[in-house]
């Protein structure tokens, strides 16, 4: 028998029939290297069944490799003697490493020094750097060619994964007990956000998908909010660059502002807990949350008891990712089943984000763990862990943004953003009256 191929690493010594399905047949492909595939060959791509136990009887077999997981493959059936053309590929599952590689390592090169970056500038973060950074990457490198596949893995994958890490850190006793205090201005400012945002999105015809995020990241947690919101309402990566950056935006004129403003309002400056509060409800993010709590707690030689209590507000507030993300995957989903965009009639464990319920695992485990004497250190590298795969999928969608899209309708997200902030910390200040906590 003589085989050849356009390249000698592509020729094929062999293709046996492993089992046939309906619709199409499981072939193993054997190179000439020596390396084996498993490939699908779909019963419409030769027109008639495959018969016997292989492909070919003892005429030549010609391959090309169209693309990575492509190919063309020619060869004389066995029964009818009638040369027969085809382009197959390799099921996905089968080749996640070589399909994915390529991508999923610009994404890790991308996100070390920004990790690193955003150690240095934490009002900054590590996150908004890998975007920035992917985005510039994305205007000179436009074919990514191989590499594609894992950058969009990355942007969804790993970014789910990252959530459910982020579980690991939240101890639900502590967050629950401490943090009741603060549960009526954090349910008023989440509301406040959320209305905001849907009113203006038609006002300012801003995309539902880019309101939602901004309005989510808001009043929630900044970016984990919307990598945990981003999967369940299928945003893509412009949109969710979109509302990081108007978050970024406001979470540095936060960081810089409140302090000045708890002062001018005349917050105690004996004691953290009033503007502990404030941080912890009215900033987004958790990097600016700590900047704006530890230059309350420097300028009034507080120690870290400003600190203390506003990252477990954050963290209070953190929680409402879950009823968020669960409503609004039920809102989704209901919204297809009538629209006729997916099949059967509405089910809650298809419209269910997993993610979330590994996320909600991770906190109860992480409680348990606690309340059994386990030290808090010992969460601190998955918690660590969580942060830098946030990085990485942020390099994806930096990588994967449509930059001229994105400067042209950031005008209306930016004042989106800007009302929902305003809002956030207009409330958080009337309640925090209310309340008598200033």
């Amino acid at each position: 028998m003589t085989v050849t191929g356009e390249n000698s690493k592509d020729a094929i010594t062999d293709m046996r029939v492993l089992k046939r399905y309906k619709g199409y047949t499981l072939v193993r492909l054997s190179l000439h290297t020596g390396r084996t595939h498993q490939i699908r060959v779909h019963m419409s791509a030769i027109g008639h069944p495959l018969l016997g136990d292989t492909l070919y009887g003892t005429s030549s077999t010609l391959i090309s490799r169209q693309a990575l997981h492509s190919y063309k493959i020619s060869f004389i059936h066995p029964i009818t003697n009638q040369n027969m053309n085809f382009t197959c590929e390799l099921p996905d599952d089968m080749n996640f490493i070589q399909k994915n590689f390529k991508g999923i390592l610009v994404c890790f090169l991308i996100a070390i020094p920004s990790w690193l970056i955003g150690k240095s500038f934490p009002v900054i973060g590590g996150p908004v750097i890998a975007i920035l950074a992917g985005m510039v990457i994305t205007c000179f490198w436009t074919e990514k060619g191989t590499a594609e596949s894992g950058i969009k893995w990355t942007s969804k994958i790993i970014l789910q994964t990252a959530v459910v890490l982020l579980g690991f850190g939240m101890n639900l006793g502590v967050i629950l007990q401490t943090g009741k205090q603060s549960l009526p201005i954090i349910i008023s400012t989440i509301s406040t956000s959320l209305i905001i945002a849907w009113l203006l999105r038609k006002v300012l015809n801003v995309p539902s998908n880019t309101s939602i995020l901004v309005g989510v990241g808001s009043s929630i947690c900044g970016g984990s909010a919307i990598a945990a919101t981003a999967p369940v309402i299928d945003a893509d990566d412009t949109e969710v660059a979109q509302a990081i950056s108007v978050i970024f935006f406001f979470n540095v004129i936060a960081a810089v502002l409140f302090p000045v403003l708890g002062n001018a309002l005349g917050f105690d400056t004996t004691s953290g807990n009033a503007f502990g509060v404030f941080a912890g409800t009215a900033i987004n993010d958790t990097s600016s949350v700590t900047a704006a709590a530890s230059t309350w707690d420097s300028m009034w030689n507080l120690g870290s008891e400003t600190l203390n209590t506003a990252v477990t507000v954050k963290l209070t507030r953190t929680l409402a990712i879950i009823p968020i993300t669960l409503v609004l995957s039920l809102i989704r989903a209901k919204s297809a089943a009538k629209d006729g965009k997916s099949s059967g009639k509405f089910s809650l464990k298809r419209a269910f984000p997993m993610f979330i319920l590994y996320f909600i695992i991770a906190a109860v485990i992480t409680t348990v763990c606690m309340s059994l004497g386990v030290n808090a250190d010992v969460f601190a590298p998955l918690k660590e862990l969580s942060k830098f795969f946030i990085i990485m999928a942020m390099a994806a969608i930096g990588l994967n943004s449509n930059v001229v899209k994105l400067v042209k309708s950031g005008g209306k997200p930016i004042l989106l953003g800007a009302s929902c902030w305003v809002g956030i910390t207009v409330v958080s200040l009337a309640m925090q009256h209310i309340m008598h906590i200033w």
